[in-house]
Order: C-alpha cells, then structure tokens, then sequence
C-alpha cells in the first residue's frame, strides 16, 4: 500500500520538473535564438514479486510479477530546430539557417563561447559585440594580400571608428569586346592621312608617309580590309583594281579628209593595245566621187563598227569648216587595256595623225607582292602604295605627242578624311592640264571590285594646270572601335587610358590583326620614346574569332605628378585561343565589361553582410571590399552544450569539439543579415504540453488521496 503512495509522490514530482521546463520554453517564446526543451519520463526500478517460468511439459510459461515504484525525469532534450527568421532594420543583425554557432569571446579568444542569437553591434571600440559585450570571433582583412583568409585562426573581430581606405595603384586592366570582323560595320573611322612622300614599302629604306591623328608617322591602312563611307567593306581580292588616266582621252582630228581621189582613197589604221594585241580597220570600193565629208564618214562608220574589241569610237568634227575626225577611247573594250596606239597605214586618207590616244595604267591589289609605283602595271596594298603610283603616274605622264611629262607640280595625298586630294597648282616646266578618268577593271578571272570602284571614280574631273582646283575622291575607312577607363597612380589620382583598335590586316587562313593604339593624357607617359604618352601595338584573332596573342602585355605609367614612377600596369584580354576576353566575331563592335583594379583613398561610410558572414565595408571612393569574416562553429552533439544563460552555450565533454569554419561550408548554415532568428517555442505546443502536465500531476495525486483512503479503512478494520 506504501509503494502506491510513492509512486504518486515520484509522479508528482516528474510532472513538477516537466512544468518547470515548460514554463522556461514560454518564458522564452520572444527570445532570439532560444531553443526549447523538452522532459524525458522514465519509470524507476520495479520490484518482482515472482520470476518469469519457462513452458513445463503440460504446463506453459508464467510472466513475471512486477510492481512498479513510480517515475522520474531521466533527462531534459534540447531541441535546436530552426527557428523563424524574422527581418530587421539593423543591418548588424546576422540569423543563421542551418545548422552552426556564432563564436564569441569575452576574454580576447582564451575561451569561447557558442550562441544562435545574432543581435551583435559595434562598441565604441569598434568590437562586433553581442548583448552581454562579448566579441563575436571570424577573421581579420589582411592589410598586405588585402584579403581575408578564413584559413587562419579566428580572432576577435573588430573595425576601428573613422577607418580609411589608402589609395591603391591599378596594376591590371581587364577588358571583354568584340571588333567586328563583318562586311558591313558601324564603327569606323578614316584613314590616316598620307603626306608627299615615299613608303617604305615601295622604296626601302623610306620614310613612312602616312600619320596619325597626333601627326606620328605610321605605316597606312590595308585597302584590302578597308570600308566605304556607308561602313561597307571594299573585300579587295588579288589583282582587283582600277585604271587610271591623267590625260584627255580624246584626240582632236587637226588634218582634213580629202575627197575621193581614186588612187589614194582609203582608211588604214592599226590599233595597238596595250595587252599587244592588234586590230587593223580598212576600208575599200571608193568610186572616186564621194566628196570629203562622204569620206569622213564612211571612215567612222568602219571605226565605231569595231569600238567593241578596241575601245575607241569616232566622231565627225566640221569645227574648222572642212571635215576632221575624232577619237574617243570610251574604255568600252573587256578584252583589252586602255592604253590605245595606233599608226596609219601609206595610203591612209582619214587625215588621221599616228599617236597615242590615252595612257592609261592599271592599279591592282596585291598583298604578297612587293608595290610598285612605276611602269606600266603598278600593284598597290596600302593607302601609301595607291597615292604614291598614282603621284608617280601624275608626274611622269606621256602626252598625246608622244612626249614624256618628268617636271610637274601635281600633288597627290590623303586628307584627314581619309580622301585621295589630287591638285594642280601650276608653277613647273610640264604642267598640263588634268583630264583625269578612272574606270573598273577587269579581266580573265578577275571581276570588278564596285565598291572601290566608286570611291575611285569620284576623283574624275578635269583641273586645268594652275588653277588651284583640287579632286576628292570618296572616304576610304578602317573598322575601328576603343574603349577608356580611369586608372589610379599611387597618391589616388585618377588617369583616363584609352585604347583604340584598327583592322589593319586580314589572313584568310589565320585570321585578322587589329592595331592598338594605348593613350594616357599629359604630363603622365607610358613609353620610353616619342610620343612618350602612347604605345603602339596590335592584337591577332584566329579565324574563329577567338583571340590569338596581343601585344603590349603592360605598360610602365609614370604620372609625374609625385606618384610612384613605373608604375607596372598589365593587360587582360583574355585566353588564347577562347572567347572569354576579346574576340573578333561578325557582330557590332562593342565593349562588354571593362574594369581595373585600382581605387583612390577613402572613409568608410556603411558596412553590409554577405551570407557566407563577410562584413563588406562600403568607402567613399565608391569601392567596397571585405573588412572581416564571421566565424561558425559545429558541433557533432549540440543537444551536448550546455546553456550559460544570455543565449550563451558552453561547450562539454558530451558535445564534442568545434568544427570552425566559414558559413555555407562543411554543413555550417548561411547567415542571413539584417534578419534574427526568432525562437523555436511553439506555443500552441508549449499549452496543450501543459494541460497534459496538469492532468498528469492531477492524476498522481488522486493516487494519493485514493491511497489515503483505502489506508484510512484498513485501520479501520481494528475498531
């Protein structure tokens, strides 16, 4: 009868312990990062009054007898569910999700101790402090790598008030674009312009004649990768071209046609080509009647009949009162040059003098060909090459005498907009008067090049010797693109470094090349030589459009302006032979991303965290880095630690030893800033748990009262 009393009094007790655990996990439904606990019941030794029997024979087996002595609480779970994450306004406010501590310290890393509750702020010290003035523990940006190594160990962290950022020199600029590599562009600009001069490649050695925006000698553009001025590709091929003329085309008849004589009344006239084919027009049957003006025409009949293969037509002329004939070379022949002789034969009677109609040359493109700027077929690559061999032609030309032009002041260049400029100032001994005609050329297996064509034929007209008059021809463009972006020298200065790119060759089987022009603005330089603020070099694309190699990989700023001198300052453009930097596809040139890694100085104005932890300070100079890291601690047993009070646990021997790391790593929860994780107390869970803890203790102590009863009749039974 005892052993029901006291199993109820071990009841009552049990279900005391459980309504204390249930009370704190109320007491603490609004605190952060509070995890909640739950009692464990178990019953207490029993006493047997019989032992269990084995089966005998006939007989089975017995149970054995036990009466139970009550119940205990043999332990107390916490759980560490998650809890709620709950936004804030404090942007010190860091929640975990997941699993993992937050490492704190109140004795400068000696001793640790582990929470959930991420309420940290900054003290007036500049320590990442929690409620109860512990230093949150993580790892320090070094000053030297200018990184945090989450490698090291962990130490308290703290910012200093008022913290400055120095000024960091640029030492890398890196840049992704594409230059077009299409037919048809956006982004040109003019060629450079081409002074009097000889090239090196006509001549070597030579002095470049060709110069840039800034007046520097340069080698001129390719023609063959040039552009017209609506941003259509000329696509040159070999022994594409023009032909040129700087003389009338005409030749005025000055002898009249006789009339028919009968003896002597014919037409005799061989034309020579300058492919040195021939083609001989005559004519025969004359009655001996036909007057001169008769003859003057039935001779240009038979002239124009063969204006096909030779090129040349013929009109009558009745401006001296007597009948003359004409020449014109129309330049119709497909088969032929444009260089027309022709000679007369004895008997001739057209009243035509043996001459030279017109001097015509052809220009044909050629890459591989070393250029010429004489004799009678003249190659060309460059825009230097083209204005040379024609400023030679201009300046040696063969009259329709027959006699050699060697002293003129014809003048040939290229403008800053990229035009041919023809002029005729007069003043020397064999000026004449320019009659300048360019036509297409084409021949067997060569087709004509329209687009340059066109540009060419713009130079056509006619400039009297003296007059000053002056010929242009149409824009001859490059592919270009560039891009700027502000460097930084070791005081903080900034410097605006631009790199302009120009197409300058083109490989059917390689690729193209691209020049590169690199700038910094005055009194700051970049190259040991004149121009000592700009440095040449080019860059190579592979015929899929993936960058080859480029040249320079850097360059040595100097400010002058009492920053560090040298200042090495290097180049990425990408992998060879991959897309991720500069390419050269059929697409519109343009600058993708662009970025350096220099700053100015400056102060820290706000601090952010990231959810691997890392307090990212934001400075003045627009720049932002990381400060510190925040440390995370695991545990293979968290139900192991034990509470300090202040949301603060202790590590023990039961909860096995920290995993430190960073967050979002090794199973360790993200943090979450600006964000606190609200406590895991359900309280519709936590009410119901006391009702039943209520009916529990109620129940044991009817057990009690109930033994009480049955004692209070057994002493009874004496009276």
């Amino acid at each position: 009868m005892l052993k029901s009393l006291f199993s109820g009094v071990s009841g009552l007790q049990s279900s005391q312990v459980a309504m204390d655990i249930e009370s704190n996990n109320i007491a603490n439904v609004n605190t952060v990062g509070y995890k909640y606990s739950r009692a464990n019941f178990s019953d207490l030794l029993a006493q047997t009054k019989a032992i269990a029997t084995a089966p005998q024979g006939q007989l089975g087996g017995k149970n054995p007898v036990q009466i139970g002595l009550g119940s205990t609480v043999s332990s107390a779970t916490r759980i560490f569910s998650q809890g709620s994450i709950q936004n804030s306004d404090k942007n010190t406010d860091v929640a975990i999700q997941g699993d993992g501590f937050f490492i704190i310290s109140g004795d400068n890393g000696n001793t640790y101790k582990y929470t959930r509750a991420g309420d940290f702020k900054f003290d007036a010290g500049g320590n990442f402090v929690d409620n109860n003035g512990f230093i949150a523990q993580g790892w320090l940006r070094d000053p030297v790598t200018g990184k945090v190594d989450s490698t090291a160990p962990i130490t308290s962290i703290n910012i200093p008030p008022g913290l400055t950022t120095p000024a960091s020199p640029t030492g890398e600029v890196v840049l992704k674009a594409n230059l077009n590599s299409g037919p048809l562009i956006e982004s040109f600009s003019p060629a450079y312009a081409v002074a009097t001069g000889t090239p090196p490649s006509v001549t070597t050695p030579g002095t470049p004649d060709a110069i840039d925006s800034r007046g520097n000698p340069i080698p001129s553009g390719n023609l063959g990768v040039m552009f017209n001025e609506t941003g259509e590709a000329f696509s040159l091929q070999k022994d594409q071209g023009v032909w040129a003329s700087f003389i009338s085309a005409s030749l005025a008849g000055t002898v009249d046609v006789a009339a028919s004589t009968g003896a002597n009344d014919e037409l005799d006239i061989t034309f020579t080509l300058s492919d040195g084919s021939t083609q001989q027009i005559t004519t025969s049957g004359a009655t001996g009647t036909e007057t001169a003006t008769e003859n003057a025409n039935r001779y240009i009949s038979a002239i124009n009949a063969q204006s096909a293969n030779t090129g040349v037509t013929a009109t009558l002329n009745l401006t001296s009162g007597n009948p003359r004939i004409d020449l014109t070379n129309t330049n119709s022949s497909a088969t032929a040059s444009k260089n027309i002789n022709f000679t007369t034969g004895a008997n001739d009677n057209s009243g035509l003098v043996a001459s030279n109609i017109v001097t015509a040359y052809r220009y044909q493109y050629d890459p591989a060909a070393a250029a010429t700027g004489a004799g009678a077929d003249k190659t060309f690559t460059t825009m230097s090459d083209l204005r040379y061999a024609l400023e030679r032609q201009a300046q040696a030309q063969v009259d329709v005498n027959g006699n050699n032009i060697v002293e003129s002041n014809i003048e040939i260049t290229v403008n800053e907009e990229g035009k041919f400029v023809i002029k005729n100032p007069g003043g020397a001994a064999d000026d004449y008067d320019i009659n300048l005609a360019i036509t297409a050329y084409t021949d067997t297996g060569v087709t004509e090049n329209i687009r340059f064509t066109r540009n060419m034929e713009a130079l056509n007209s006619v400039l009297p010797a003296g007059s000053g008059g002056q010929a242009f021809s149409q824009s001859f463009n490059a592919a270009t693109h560039s891009s700027s972006i502000d460097i930084f020298d070791s005081l903080g200065s900034k410097h605006t470094i631009r790199m302009e790119f120009r197409k300058t060759a083109l490989d059917i089987a390689t690729g193209s090349t691209w020049d590169i022009s690199i700038t910094v603005p005055a009194p700051a330089t970049i190259d040991t030589t004149a121009p000592f603020d700009e440095k040449k070099g080019s860059i190579r694309f592979n015929s899929d459009g993936s960058l080859a190699t480029y040249n320079p990989p850097n360059i040595s700023f100097s400010g002058n302006n009492g920053s560090s001198p040298n200042q090495q300052v290097g180049f990425s453009f990408g992998t060879a032979n991959a897309f991720d930097g500069m390419t050269s596809f059929d697409s519109r040139s343009s600058t993708s991303g662009i970025s350096q890694d220099g700053f100015t100085g400056g102060d820290l104005i706000g601090i952010r965290i990231d959810q691997s932890g890392t307090l990212v300070g934001s400075f003045s100079n627009g720049r932002s880095f990381g400060l510190a890291q925040i440390g995370m601690a695991k545990f293979t047993n968290n139900e192991g630690l034990s509470a300090e009070g202040g949301n603060v646990y202790n590590q023990t021997a039961n909860s096995g030893d920290p995993i430190i790391g960073t967050a979002a790593s090794a199973g360790r929860g993200f943090i979450q800033s600006s964000a606190l994780e609200a406590s895991n107390v359900d309280l519709s869970r936590a009410l119901t748990q006391l009702i039943i803890i209520q009916r529990g203790f109620q129940a044991n102590g009817k057990t009690i009262t109930t033994s009480d009863q049955l004692l209070q009749t057994l002493i009874g039974l004496k009276n």
